[in-house]
């Protein structure tokens, strides 16, 4: 307990707290001293407020002259002090530090991702040497070598297969939800999953130029590229201290007094200023937490009211990321099509491939009061299909060579029908029955429930939808049509992904990328704003990304986009009436009519209407209004 207790003491956000409070009871204390204390209390909010922005101005000002909000709040604070008006100088390096740290609050720097990224990267390889296997490390493979990848291995490094068949699940790179078939010739990726059958291959590149290692370069990259939006206290501190300075001197000039001067360096403090953003983002932020909606980067928020265009990911966004049955076709009159499902099922029920399953668990969805026979045998041909006798029948389920091979003849019309579904973006897995064929089954990654209703509440926004997936063209063009996109980008690497997104922000269109894969986590970074799927999505999305839909309710895109405006409307209101706030207070200052101490409380007055306007957020409902 001991231990747990001293590693809290040292949490920073504890230890800012700590000082915060300290310094607001000293602030209380000074202000009701009748002046019996030989020391003002406010002195204790000067050393544990002030001394960091004085430390922080005078740095920023000797290393690389950069003249922000802190520079003038430490002018206040000295000329505060060497006129002895020690509650003022405490009140205001009081109210900045408390927007310093709910500035701070907001934003969530999460560098993990890139950790567990790099940790796909599959450490063993199974190297071919005169017939022989040894184990190596895979940074240890040069090109050229001949590796054998055994079933359920994640593949070492990227290369060509030279002999053997299989599936292979590269979701992690390409984002397709259904396992693709292998054979010699064909490429495979690092960091992707043999699902079945073995095979032997020939390294293509080295472990340090994989399509996983690419990936962390390009979320690296992409990071980095990605500009953070400075705070505007800090981008107008500028004009602000050299305004108040002349302010400051022109009064003095006219009136020789020092007294005036100086008040009118605390009311030009940028307290509510400050304020104005961090405020309205936290509130908006805690009612988006209402709607199961993670914020992660503070300011994301105010980049998403910019957004131009939204691009989705297919599988597991608009899709629910899993195939399930959609269709059943009976070849046979004396055969259901729930009888077909039922000894589809009962065939499948042994397999491991996603596909087998799939039928299986659409099965017992769709008919809970089937019973599914055991088969009596069972034998898997990897990247074909499956043989079983249930209830003694001889039954197969797979690709058209599996029946061919048997001497099983397709009609034409099924072949019709097949190649339709396919076209569609489905799978079809043909189904025979002593020799017969009987049939098909048609699986399909399904949209989501108001995945259309999203879309159009996207459009009614002005901001233009895209549909970008490393899946086939046939499955984008089926999801895209029925959901209502129009603009689709298919077959798309990481690195594609990254380029057109890259492509739209140059053409001054700032992108919303929401995804959920591996994949999609360079897009995530490099996208104006990243949207990560929280539920089904891998844990690297979801830190590459700024916001994270903890429930994957893609319906709550339409709100997000609307809040995003109403936080920036809050934010402007914010910002014009601390100004008004501030000009007024010069004025008063000059006429002396306000003196520090008054000024002071002007600035909590200020400062206290600008939180209770950005609380107003927090009640929000969401409204429908394309104008916020």
């Amino acid at each position: 307990m001991p231990s747990q207790w001293l590693t809290w003491m040292k949490h920073e956000n504890f230890r800012k707290i700590l000082l915060l409070v300290l310094s607001g009871i000293s602030l209380l204390v000074s202000l009701a001293d009748s002046g019996t204390m030989r020391i003002d209390a406010a002195w204790v909010a000067i050393v544990l407020c002030g001394i960091p922005i004085l430390k922080d101005a005078a740095v920023g000002l000797y290393t690389r002259f950069d003249i922000k909000a802190d520079l003038l709040v430490s002018l206040a604070l000295i000329a505060s002090v060497i006129i002895g008006e020690i509650f003022a100088a405490g009140e205001v390096a009081f109210i900045m530090q408390i927007g310093s740290f709910l500035e701070e609050s907001t934003v969530a720097r999460a560098q993990a991702g890139i950790e567990k990224l790099i940790r796909l990267t599959p450490r063993i390889a199974r190297r071919l040497i005169g017939g022989n296997e040894e184990m190596v490390p895979a940074e240890a493979v040069e090109v050229g070598d001949t590796l054998r990848v055994l079933p359920g291995e994640t593949i070492p490094v990227d290369g060509l297969i030279l002999h053997g068949e299989s599936s292979i699940d590269q979701s992690v790179v390409t984002g397709e939800s259904m396992p693709v078939e292998k054979q010699p010739g064909d490429e495979v990726f690092s960091g992707t999953v043999n699902r079945f059958g073995a095979f032997d291959m020939r390294a293509t590149r080295r472990d340090s130029d994989s399509a996983i290692q690419r990936m962390v370069r390009l979320v690296q990259s992409a990071d980095a590229g990605k500009a953070r939006i400075v705070g505007l206290a800090d981008r107008w501190a500028t004009w602000i201290v050299v305004i108040a300075l002349l302010a400051a001197a022109g009064v003095w000039c006219v009136t020789g007094e020092i007294i005036r001067a100086v008040t009118i360096l605390v009311v030009f403090c940028p307290c509510a200023l400050v304020l104005a953003t961090p405020t309205a983002i936290m509130a908006a932020i805690g009612n988006a937490t209402r709607h199961r909606v993670l914020i992660r980067e503070g300011d994301a928020l105010e980049r998403l009211a910019d957004v131009k265009r939204v691009v989705l990911d297919k599988t597991g966004t608009l899709t629910c990321g899993t195939p399930k049955v959609v269709a059943l076709y009976s070849m046979l009159e004396a055969l259901t099509e729930q009888e077909l499902y039922r000894l589809a099922a009962a065939a499948e029920l042994r397999s491991e491939h996603p596909l087998g399953k799939a039928v299986v668990n659409s099965c017992r969805e769709a008919h809970p009061e089937l019973t599914i026979p055991q088969p009596d045998s069972f034998e898997l041909s990897p990247g074909r299909g499956v043989a079983a006798v249930v209830e003694g029948r001889s039954l197969l389920a797979g690709k058209p060579e599996l029946l061919e091979r048997a001497g099983i003849e397709i009609p034409a019309a099924a072949r019709r029908q097949a190649e339709q579904r396919t076209a569609e973006g489905a799978t079809v897995i043909h189904l025979a029955m002593d020799g017969k064929f009987c049939g098909f089954v048609v699986l399909a990654d399904v949209l989501r429930d108001n995945a259309a209703e999203v879309i159009a509440g996207i459009r009614a926004l002005d901001i233009r939808p895209a549909l970008l997936t490393g899946d086939n063209r046939n499955a984008a063009r089926h999801i895209a049509e029925t959901s209502g996109i129009d603009e689709i980008h298919a077959d798309c690497l990481p690195e594609e992904k990254l380029a057109i997104i890259d492509r739209f922000q140059q053409a001054g269109e700032p992108v919303c990328m929401i995804g959920d894969g591996i994949n999609d986590a360079p897009a995530l970074k490099k996208a104006y704003v990243g949207i990560a799927m929280g539920g089904i999505g891998s844990d690297i999305a979801v830190e590459a990304a700024d916001i994270a839909l903890v429930d994957d309710d893609i319906r709550q895109l339409p709100y997000l986009l609307r809040l995003a405006r109403r936080t920036m409307t809050t934010i402007r209101l914010n910002l014009t009436f601390s100004m008004v706030l501030n000009f007024v207070a010069i004025l008063l200052a000059g006429m002396g009519i306000l003196n520090p101490v008054a000024g002071a409380l002007v600035h909590n007055a200020g400062s206290v209407a600008v939180v209770l306007n950005s609380a107003l957020l927090l009640s929000w409902k969401g409204g429908s209004g394309r104008k916020l």
